[in-house]
């Protein structure tokens, strides 16, 4: 499967496989480096360039890259400190061309800089000398290509470890890394290539962490059949708050009704009934009184996908709602308001979960009932992992690097997002998007997948001046150009 995501422990594993499998580990150095400066000779006219290379591999791979932009014709400065050992010795052997020591006056002229200082095996805070050096690189105003990973930016997590480079374009290899994803190391990368070293697909095993993108659930999306019909496609139900708070709901089933469920009813309290029926046409409007009230509109299993919590307050009425749709068997998106109303006691939810749910909080909800798991986790992946093991439940936690996490392991960085999605109403869209998936049978892990990665292509294609209700009329561009992206979509 393509897409997959590896930890630094996984890449050095990758490498260790491919020199097993009788690719010289300095071959591997060697195409780094003709990689990384391939990259610079087709970006840059030649100038002087100073290269930092740190005392391991990353360090090695900076020697290859200074040898070949000298023989491209470009004035190359090796800084470098430490003694390198083993294949970077070598490599550094290789090189007869100009050195100084790591030091900020290394940089003084320079027009590029290739931070080759650490890549992935940065595993605590520079020390001063390195700190220094790094700060000399963020004030040099000239751009900076990265090897690997940006010096300072913590390969697993994506966070900083005390000061970081702000790369214009980072080169990597085999398979991109959490922090080319995760913020703020994706922003710290700039441009991120990725180039093919030799490493044998071979050496990619057993991968629970994957880019979110049409690869990695494209087949199984629900594509309409020719010989279908509407209640072939799922009827997904969405609980409306009180009358004063109904615009979330109808949000959420407009985004499950534009991404295909076959049909669509609010559920919506007594004094809720007229103003949502007053705004709706091809969604249905479904009273009901309380929990015994919505007990029996659930007794229907047709009503396959249950929508709750956008606008529907946090109280125990709420929390009364919520147990009986997870009694019912439908498959469940839980949002919002159906979160924070457990947040005084979160195991009472999770207990109860035995069918198909997907939770999606944003930071705050995640904390509220999730407490201290971020804090403790070493990455976000690693918070919604453990978030969706404790809860039995697919865990979508909010963000522009939005992480998607099953019970199972299995994790998704979904990094497609655009900042125009940081508006009113648009998580009650997203929950709309994944109810409406799992109405017409898509499983809750991929559905969710799909749901913010089209999410996210859907405002990239409105572009500024988004506001929630853009996202379901747009959602047909971007299922067309699903389509179009697919080889062989399925039921087609």
């Amino acid at each position: 499967m393509s897409g997959e995501i590896l930890s630094n422990e996984e890449m050095r594993r990758a490498d260790a496989m491919a020199v097993a499998a009788g690719i010289p580990s300095f071959t591997l150095m060697t195409n780094a480096g003709r990689a990384v400066a391939d990259v610079i000779v087709s970006r840059y006219p030649s100038c002087r360039v100073a290269v930092l290379c740190g005392p391991g591999n990353n360090g090695g791979d900076g020697f290859v890259t200074a040898r070949l932009l000298s023989e491209h014709g470009f004035d190359v400065l090796v800084a470098s400190g430490d003694a390198q050992k083993g294949d970077a010795a070598e490599a550094a052997r290789a090189w007869h061309g100009a050195r100084g020591p790591l030091a900020p006056a290394a940089l003084d002229g320079a027009d590029l800089i290739v931070d080759a200082l650490f890549g992935t095996g940065l595993s605590r805070p520079p020390d001063d000398a390195y700190r220094a050096l790094i700060e000399a690189v963020i004030h040099a105003h000239v751009p900076v290509v990265a090897i690997d990973i940006p010096s300072g930016v913590d390969g697993d997590s994506g966070e900083v470890r005390g000061i970081a480079a702000q790369a214009d374009i980072t080169v990597t290899f085999f398979r991109l890394k959490p922090a080319h994803l995760l913020l703020p190391g994706r922003d710290l990368c700039g441009e991120i290539l990725l180039a093919d070293i030799g490493i044998p697909e071979a050496a990619c095993v057993d991968v629970r962490l994957f880019e979110n993108s049409p690869a990695l659930w494209g087949t199984s999306y629900p594509w309409p059949r020719a010989e279908g019909h509407k209640y072939a496609r799922g009827h997904c139900l969405v609980l409306s708050g009180p009358a004063h708070a109904t615009g979330a709901a109808r949000l959420s089933a407009r985004g499950a009704l534009r991404i295909g469920a076959g049909l669509v009813s609010v559920a919506a309290p007594k004094d809720a009934v007229a103003i949502n029926a007053a705004h709706l046409t091809a969604i249905m409007v479904k009273p009901f009184d309380g929990a015994d009230g919505l007990t029996s509109l659930l007794s229907d299993r047709r009503l396959n996908a249950v929508i709750a919590g956008p606008g529907l307050g946090v109280n125990q009425h709420a929390r009364a709602l919520v147990e009986q749709v997870l009694a019912s068997g439908a498959g469940a998106v839980l949002d919002a308001d159906a979160l924070t109303s457990f947040q005084d006691d979160p195991q009472t939810l999770f207990v109860k979960i035995r069918h198909p749910v997907v939770m999606t909080p944003h930071d705050g909800e995640f904390e509220r009932i999730f407490p201290g798991v971020q804090e403790s986790a070493v990455s976000k992946v690693e918070a919604a992992r453990a978030a969706a093991l404790r809860a039995n439940a697919v865990i979508l936690l909010k963000g522009n690097d939005t992480v998607i996490a099953a019970p199972d392991g299995r994790a998704a960085i979904n990094a497609n997002a655009p900042a125009t999605l940081a508006t009113a109403g648009a998580g009650d869209v997203l929950a709309g998007f994944i109810g409406g998936l799992m109405a017409q049978g898509m499983p809750a892990f991929e559905a969710a997948c799909a749901g913010a990665w089209l999410h996210g292509d859907a405002a990239g294609r409105f572009g500024p001046g988004l506001i929630a209700e853009d996202l379901p009329e747009i959602l047909p561009e971007s299922l067309s150009g699903l389509r179009d992206r697919l080889v062989t979509p399925r039921n087609t």
